[in-house]
Order: structure tokens, then sequence, then C-alpha cells
């Protein structure tokens, strides 16, 4: 058990000063929050001396800038140098090969385009002008290809074909949208014809050649949406060929996990599937910089979105291929060669965390060099590496590490000054026997405000996916420790299903959600109680996101006795129509062992509309019109249930937002009625 009773070594990485906890700072709060300067697109230089980062800086009137900066590794005293000031956000940035200049995307006249910016002073140029948006980027290893993903329809053969198309689409006046296959909408926006496609320009300084479309005509998408980015495409190591995860043209596109890699010259032409044997996901290629090996990700299981990422290696001379450390129980969510082509640093979700961990892909030895919040690799440079850190105490900065898993050291301090502002709740891991005997894992979190004696209500907050994990890290969307600042005591319990505690674990939860779950999260609540004596069980709100709405409406029908309050957002109310509606067909189908016309008993047994005549809890219900995921129909229903058998419940919709809440005034609005109507039905 991981215990940061004290966090003082949580404080001390994440730069956090004593006053964040001294009386004179303020609980935590959602304002707070979405006025936190925000860090992101990471690139280390070539030699490991530079870092380039942006910072979307928000100031106390709610308006926001984005820069880059510029942090010297070879000097510890220095200070971040501002590379830019224009308007807009500087993003996908990329070292040029010597160092000396780096590459981004950037809006400054109106679409998405390339800008070269020397590193020893001037201005940024622009570099391409296209009439369509660039929406990512990579180098090759010899600097002199560029590879871009523009939105192009699949059917034209230049950029000006599509940019005529969404200009005429932008001018029709129907409105109908025709189809004849699915998908047609995903995540939050309908299909509009149009395609993520994979260009390849030479690149000379400021000079951009022509592009040339290597997944021309191909009605796939490159890199997959809605949530890939170009870390699922890769330059062969001597930048003649591009490798990428796309699936199939096909018309299964809505019930099949089948994401294969595909190799292409970088002159177009016709692409060799290099994992056709495997019918499940793979993803995430990436080289050895002598050219030997490829190594990248795979599932086994097809349809199963979350199941084990095995590390797959093969022999580029060969063509033999392995998979490495195959009893290592973890699934990887990235992977990076090490400078010694032979050794892999991958990144995976580990009993709360998101560790770091060093492969050896000839023995499969597998060592862990940090394992504490929410981490992210930038880079490996040397003897160190780089990496993003988060924590339940820390919103984002960059640190260094030994690849002993010596020398940390903290490179940035974006919200130093916020954060001295603010008083966050005491946490700690703690664990329990739940099904079947078997442990698991949960947080708690103390009340910011807390007084040795008193008893405090629960925040029960219950995690989606159902493969995710409530863990060590700072969201700022579901942020426990909002919470802790407004006088609540937080409990997230990862049950059976969760990620990072092993495959069999994760399995679990499939074709059995409202059972082992529902058990762990009795027992947990039980536990933590019997446990921290400050936390009044009884006194509790249970509140959850999509699989957590879910149980939500599940708890409803099933554990009516066991909260004051729940709060449900995007929770999926009927699974016979939940299934006809929702886009990603491979989901309940896997989750629930086939379509529902060939498994309807088992969609029906943990159908929580087969149990509303138990519903009794007061329950607030929160959805987005967008949300094509769990589609808005869910929370009325609902809503309506419980209105005409007078059940104390209240809606909020969101018209803009889709399966979360990514406005800031609207989040504010959420986090405003949520904690209102917990304060409704609690006693502090």
């Amino acid at each position: 058990m991981k215990k940061i009773s004290a966090i003082a070594l949580s404080l001390a990485l994440a730069g956090v000063s004593g006053a964040a906890f001294a009386s004179g700072a303020e609980p935590f709060t959602v304002q707070h929050l979405v006025k936190l300067n925000k860090m992101h697109s990471q690139a280390l230089s070539p030699d490991g001396s530079k870092l380039v980062y942006g910072l979307k800086e928000i100031n106390d009137d709610g308006s926001s800038e984005s820069n880059l900066f510029l942090l010297d590794l070879t000097n510890p005293n220095a200070a971040p140098l501002q590379l830019t000031s224009a308007k807009g956000t500087e993003h996908d940035v990329v070292f040029a090969a010597d160092g000396k200049s780096i590459l981004f995307l950037a809006g400054r006249d109106g679409t998405s385009q390339l800008y070269r910016l020397p590193l020893t002073g001037g201005e940024a140029v622009k570099v391409s002008n296209f009439p369509l948006d660039i929406n990512g980027i990579k180098l090759s290893p010899d600097g002199n290809k560029l590879a871009m993903t523009l939105r192009v329809f699949p059917e034209c053969d230049t950029l000006e074909c599509s940019k005529d198309k969404f200009d005429a689409e932008a001018k029709r006046k129907s409105t109908g949208r025709e189809y004849s296959q699915l998908m047609v909408r995903h995540w939050d926006t309908w299909h509009d014809h149009a395609r993520n496609h994979l260009f390849v320009a030479d690149i000379n300084g400021n000079t951009l050649g022509a592009p040339v479309t290597v997944t021309k005509g191909l009605d796939t998408e490159v890199p997959p949406k809605p949530f890939s980015g170009m870390e699922e495409v890769a330059f062969t190591a001597d930048s003649q060929y591009l490798v990428y995860s796309a699936k199939a043209p096909s018309k299964d596109q809505a019930w099949t996990t089948n994401y294969d890699l595909w190799k292409v010259s970088v002159k177009g032409g016709e692409a060799e599937n290099l994992t056709a044997k495997n019918t499940a996901w793979d993803a995430q290629p990436a080289f050895s910089s002598d050219g030997a090996y490829m190594a990248y990700l795979a599932m086994k299981r097809p349809g199963f979105e979350a199941d084990r990422y095995a590390i797959m290696l093969r022999d580029l001379k060969t063509g033999q291929e392995k998979e490495v450390a195959p009893l290592w129980d973890r699934s990887p969510s990235s992977i990076q060669f090490g400078d010694d082509n032979r050794t892999l640093y991958v990144t995976a979700q580990d009993v709360g965390q998101v560790s770091i961990f060093e492969v050896n892909t000839q023995f499969g030895d597998v060592r862990s060099i940090y394992n504490d919040g929410s981490n992210s690799l930038v880079g490996v440079t040397g003897d160190k590496l780089v990496f993003t850190h988060r924590s339940l105490v820390e919103p984002g900065d960059v640190f260094t590490i030994g690849k002993d898993g010596d020398r940390l050291t903290r490179l940035t301090e974006v919200n130093k000054d916020k954060l001295a502002k603010i008083k966050f709740g005491e946490f700690q891991q703690f664990s329990f026997k739940g099904w079947n005997n078997e442990t698991v894992h949960g947080y708690w979190i103390k009340p910011a405000n807390y007084k040795e004696g008193k008893k405090y209500p629960v925040a029960y907050l219950v995690h989606g996916g159902p493969q995710g994990s409530f863990g060590n890290s700072f969201s700022h969307r579901w942020n426990a420790q909002l919470w802790a600042g407004a006088g609540y005591g937080v409990v997230m319990v990862d049950f059976h299903g969760s990620t990072g505690y092993g495959q069999a674990f994760t399995d679990s939860i499939s074709q059995d959600w409202g059972g082992k779950p529902l058990e762990d999260l009795q027992k947990g609540l039980a536990a933590v109680g019997s446990q921290q004596k400050w936390l009044d069980v009884n006194n509790a709100c249970a509140l959850g996101g999509s699989y957590g709405g879910y149980m939500m409406n599940w708890i409803q029908g099933n554990w009516n006795d066991g909260f004051k309050c729940l709060v449900n957002h995007a929770g999926l109310f009927d699974m016979r129509s939940m299934y006809h509606v929702t886009e990603e067909l491979w989901f309940p189908e896997y989750e629930f062992g086939g379509t529902y016309q060939k498994n309807r008993d088992l969609y029906e047994k943990f159908n929580p509309v087969n149990y509303v005549e138990n519903w009794k809890t007061p329950m607030l219900v929160i959805h987005g019109e967008k949300d094509f995921r769990v589609p808005y129909d869910q929370g009325l229903a609902a809503f309506s249930y419980m209105q005409r058998n007078d059940i104390p419940s209240e809606l909020l919709i969101f018209p803009e937002e889709n399966h979360w809440i990514l406005n800031p005034d609207n989040l504010q609005q959420w986090y405003a009625k949520v904690l209102g109507w917990m304060d409704r039905w609690t006693a502090k």
C-alpha cells in the first residue's frame, strides 16, 4: 500500500511551498482550477541540451495567452526564455535536426500552418501556405522531410479540391446529411465525409516542397479519431518510409478494433500491411535509430479496446518478431527507444499511478524508474529522462530523472505563485478486501480545512471507462480536490475492472457490469469508514460520469439505502436503446458478449431501467447534447422517470458540450450545481 499521509514527498516533487497549506491559503475551488496555467507541446532538442514548451497562462479576469518558452538544460539556474508573443497558440513543436531552430503549427492567418523559428533570435517565418489546416506534424530522422496530417476528401486529388468542397458544403442551403454505412458520427461530430490523411513534403530551411499524399484515396483516418495524434505515425530510420496505425477501409468501422500498422513510401504508392495477422489493435510504431528494430504496441483480443497492450519487437533484418516482457502484467501507454537502441522506456498505469519503466528488449527485464503520480515521457537523453509530472496536488510540470531513478530534478514551476495561494487536502492511498476477498485500492482525501475530531460528509467518486482509474493525478474536469475544498471527505475506489492492477483485474468487469464493481464499492465505503473515523460514510453522496453515471443508475436500483444523494453525469440508463444509438458498437458488443440481439439476457440482467421500481434516492442528472458516446436521451429518460414518480431530481443540460465539460464557464456552473445539490442533501 502506497502511503502519502504526510504528503511531504508529493509536495516536494510538486514544488508546492508550505504556504499552500498555511492558514492564509484558500481551499481549492473551481475558480482556482480554471485559472491555472497549462503546459503543452513539450519538445527536447536532439542533443538534450534544450527544452521548448508551450504555456497557456490564464489571467485573473479569465483572459489568456499562449506562448512558447525555451529552457537551457545545461544551466541549472537558467530562467525560461519566452520565444513567441503572437496571438493564438503554437503547438506540435519539433526541433530541426541541427537543434538550432524549431518548427511548430499556429493559426496566425486564419488557418493552421507551419512556422520555423531560429533559436538565435528573430521572428518566426511562415513555411507553409496551404488552403487547409495542418493538424499535426512529424520530422524525419534526417531532418529533410515532414509528415503532416490534413483533413481532406478522399476522392480529391488536390488540396484545392478539398477546400472547394468544404466551401461548397458551408454554402449549401439544404441541411440534410446522407450516409450509406456506419460510422455516421463519432464522439461529438457528425461525419462530413472528409478524412484525416497523411502527406509528406521535403523541407529545407524555410522552404517546404509540394505535399505528396501517402494515403491517397483511402476511406480511413490517419491518425485515428478522436484522440490519437502523431504518436501513431513514425518514419523509418532511413527516412524513406512512413509507418502508421489505421483501420483498413471497410463497412465494419463501428464494430471492429482492427487497427493495423501500414508501411508506405514517402513518395506515395500502395501501403503494406505489417500486422495483417493480428486482428486486434496495433499502435504506436517506434524505430531504433540504427534501423535494426521496430517496436510497437499490440492488443490480442479483437473488439476489446481495454485489452492489455503487449510490447512487440520486430527485427527488421530477419523479419522475426517477439513479444517483449510477456509476463509483465501492465499495459504500456507509450514507448520510446533509448540511445543504445536496445532499451525501451515506457509509461504504464500501475497501482494508481502512471509510472515510468525501463524494458530490456533482449531479456524482457522490466525495471521501475519512477512511480509516483501521473507521468508522461518527453524524451530520453544521455543518462536521464525528461518527463511531465502530475499528482493530486500538482497540475503539471517538467522534471528530469536519472535512468537509475536518481537525481530527480524539477525544471519548471508554471503555477508556483498560484499554488502558493491554494490549500489542498491531505491524501492517502488505501486498500481493502473486495470481491472474492481480492485486494482493491483507492484514495481518500481530507477536507482542506480538516479539523481533528470532526466528522465530514463523503463525496464518493466513481470513475468511468469502466476500464479506467481515479488515481494520483490532476484533472481539469473531475478534480477530486475540489470536493475537499468544499468541505467533503473524498473517497475514490478502483473497483474490479479498473486499469493498472493487471489485466485479469481489468477483464473481470466485462459481462459483469453490475456485479463485482458494486460489491467493491459497497465494501470499499465500509472499509474506509472503518479505517478513517473522520469520514461519515452514513452521510454520503455518490457521483460518477459515463460508466460512473451508469453506476449511479445501478445504485438507485440495487443499493438504494447507501447515499443521501446521487449525481449522474452522462450515465447509461437503458442498455437496450443505448446499444442502438452509441457510435462505437465494438464497446458494448465486447462488454456484453455480442450484439443486443444475440445476448439480450445479459444486457437486460445489468440494465438499470429494469430496476427502477427500487429508485428513491435524490439524483441530479447532467448531460451534454453533443455526447454521441452516451446520447443525452439516456439522461432525459432517467430524469423523466424520477419526475413522473416523485423522486427528488434535477436536470442540467449543456447544449454545446460532449461527453465531457470543456468550457470553463460551463465547468464553473457544473461544480456550482453539483456542490449545491450535495450541500442540500448532506449535513455538514
